[in-house]
């Protein structure tokens, strides 16, 4: 199993230079990009399965002994993440093989971004089976220049500005985590994650809150916590709709990831656990109130992005196996809904040829088949029962009570708030875009005028006939956010112990296994 390892993020690098390579060759660069992304699912697949029979897998690149080598390390956390990822991307591509057809690839130049996105999975791919800090960085870093390709595609004056915001925004985030790493090495002589968590006692209380707090700005401004997420509503809306879906669902969850494993292996005994409910109370409230404030529907699922990062950051902040699990769940759920729905918005964008609740109406009607893709993943991001999204804040709110401490209680409700908030502005949306006809009253129209100032709120752009395989992709996806409910039991096992686990810190010893690369998580 240790070789499978090194594959996850070789062949979508080898992947990304064949389509380079062949970049006037359309079909084929689509045919490597499908099967590398549907080799490295199975290969993510069957690791899961591997390390979730109880054996984490540990590979020292290049032969050095662990850990002076670069470790890849696959635990069941890696696995599924990699594995969820996977899908995300392979539906994405699909999504955007239907999009660039239709459109003569105006939108999503084939010979750059097919190798680009491939880059772009390598990294998030790279990010999630680092062993060690810096190749964390390293994984981040590809990320970084795949992304800035990507979100400036069509080379528009306002894609090229919200580029420009998100590199610089990326790059403070990168200088930021890189300097905590060099401070980590001159501390402790060592950037694998399971000797930090092994030295890390032997500094002083002072010294660890510092490093502690340089790794958690750090990763928050990728993860987009407030107040650290001001970059986002304005970065992802102006991008293609497939980069938005794909930066929406997994981009952000990179960061997540990061802060996830500083919380629970590099600083379990963590001290800025107020501070972390601090922050994911904010962090709710401050994004669904954006969501609330927008008349754009991509501005409204990023807002709404940024809010329910929050959840996320209150499980973390939870600190127990059951709320380390349930954030596991939930971040699943996310990537997949979150996705889905930005795909959902594509497909209402050519068909009414505007994203704007003020200008889009009668869709019902016109495209009952859009009406159910948006409907479902909506409920599901509000929050209804029994969806997983409802499973996932309820494990949360679960998880809080059971430690009971006023802060954490306060959260529920602002939980619960949020979440209704939510839904408001989703169907809310549902309820102009779709049910509102064209001759609606001029009282109807007045009830919404206050949106009127609201960014984007006027935009519009050419009606374009919607391809087969991109609703078909967006009701697969739509599929599998059900799927998420229906599996909810298995899926939801799978994070427990993934929670058990992570509060259990490797130790090196572990790390190094037996001779074929295993390590007991």
């Amino acid at each position: 199993m240790s070789a499978l390892v090194p594959l996850l993020v070789a062949l979508p690098l080898i992947g990304a230079a064949i389509s380079l390579t062949f970049g006037r060759r359309r079909r084929l660069q689509i045919t490597v990009s499908i099967v590398t992304l549907t080799i490295v699912f199975v290969i993510a697949a069957t690791l899961l399965v591997a390390v979730d029979g109880g054996q984490a897998i540990a590979v020292s690149v290049g032969g050095w002994p662990i850990p002076f080598g670069i470790v890849l390390y696959v635990d069941r956390l890696a696995a599924l993440l990699v594995a969820v990822s996977s899908v995300v991307l392979l539906a994405v591509l699909l999504f955007s093989v239907g999009q660039g057809a239709a459109d003569d690839d105006d939108e999503t130049p084939v010979s750059i971004f097919h190798p680009s996105y491939l880059i772009l999975a390598a990294g998030i791919f790279t990010a999630f089976i680092a062993g060690d800090l810096f190749n964390l960085y390293v994984g981040f870093e590809i990320l970084l220049v795949a992304s800035y390709v990507l979100i400036t595609l069509g080379s528009t004056e306002s894609r090229i500005r919200t580029g420009v915001v998100y590199i610089v925004v990326s790059l403070v985030s990168s200088i930021l985590f890189l300097a905590a790493i060099a401070a980590i090495y001159g501390a402790l002589g060592t950037v694998n994650m399971a000797q930090i968590a092994e030295r890390m006692g032997e500094l002083p209380q002072e010294v660890q809150l510092v490093l502690h707090l340089l790794l958690l700005v750090a990763f928050s401004i990728k993860a987009a916590v407030f107040p650290l997420s001001f970059w986002l509503p304005d970065s992802y809306p102006t991008a293609p709709a497939p980069v938005t879906a794909v930066f929406a669902g997994l981009l952000t969850k990179v960061g997540v990831y990061a802060l996830i494993r500083t919380e629970t292996q590099l600083f379990p005994d963590s001290s800025v656990n107020t501070l972390l409910l601090i922050v994911a109370l904010a962090t709710m409230i401050v994004g669904v109130l954006g969501a609330v404030a927008q008349a754009e529907l991509k501005r409204i699922l990023s807002f709404t992005l940024v809010s329910h990062v929050g959840y996320m950051v209150f499980g973390l902040a939870i600190a127990t196996p059951a709320a380390i699990g349930a954030t596991i769940y939930y971040m699943v759920h996310h990537i997949i809904v979150q996705t889905t729905l930005f795909l959902s918005v594509g497909l209402i964008e050519r068909r009414a040829g505007s994203t704007s609740i003020l200008r889009v109406k009668g869709l019902m009607r016109a495209a009952p088949v859009i009406a159910v893709l948006y409907f479902i993943p909506a409920v599901n991001l509000g929050g209804l029962p029994p969806f997983s999204g409802f499973i996932g804040k309820f494990a949360l709110f679960d998880a809080a009570a059971e430690v009971g401490e006023p802060l954490m209680m306060a959260l529920i409700v602002a939980g619960i708030v949020t979440s209704l908030l939510t839904l408001y502005a989703l169907m809310r949306a549902w309820n102009l875009a779709f049910w509102r006809e064209e001759d609606d009253s001029a009282e109807t129209e007045a009830r919404i005028s206050y949106l009127g100032n609201a960014p984007a709120a006027g935009v519009q752009t050419e009606r374009r006939v919607i391809p087969l395989i991109m609703s078909a992709t967006t009701a697969g996806m739509v599929a599998i956010t059900i799927g998420l409910t229906v599996f909810a039991g298995p899926l939801y096992d799978v994070c427990t112990r993934i929670g058990d686990a992570l509060l259990q810190p490797v130790s090196i010893t572990q790390l190094q296994g037996d001779e074929d690369g295993g390590a007991t998580p």
